[in-house]
């Protein structure tokens, strides 16, 4: 979306500014319906930096995240970017991963959204 769809920005700051993670978004952007919750970015940093910190190999890139976690607590007067937690890649019949994920996605790559996590049932 060349031009980012402004209650989406509202929502994105929103977030931000209350530190809540528990909004619930779906997204469509090219090749890819992503569903999940809204963090704010520091938290998300925090998160995908203790996840980079258990493994012996992607440990020194847990330091980029961290450092983006502790940076200016301070939250961009309108956000560029999505950061999705417990989020997955829907596709067929489930979604990717199986225990959600954590995605940063682009306000501007968004083509359209809806409030709400999306799920299969087998029923």
């Amino acid at each position: 979306m060349s031009n980012p769809d402004a209650l989406l920005v509202d929502i994105a700051a929103m977030v931000e500014s209350e530190g809540s993670n528990q909004m619930p978004l779906t997204v469509v952007v090219p090749g890819a319906v992503i569903t999940g919750r809204l963090a704010p970015e520091r938290l998300w940093h925090e998160r995908v930096a203790e996840v980079l910190a258990t493994s012996d190999h992607l440990k020194p890139f847990g330091a980029l995240f961290a450092t983006s976690a502790a940076g200016d607590s301070t939250p961009p007067a309108r956000p560029t970017h999505l950061h999705l937690h417990v989020a997955r890649i829907l596709q067929g019949s489930f979604g990717l991963p199986h225990t959600g994920g954590m995605y940063r996605i682009a306000i501007a790559d968004v083509s359209s959204w809806t409030v709400g996590d999306l799920s299969y049932s087998d029923q």
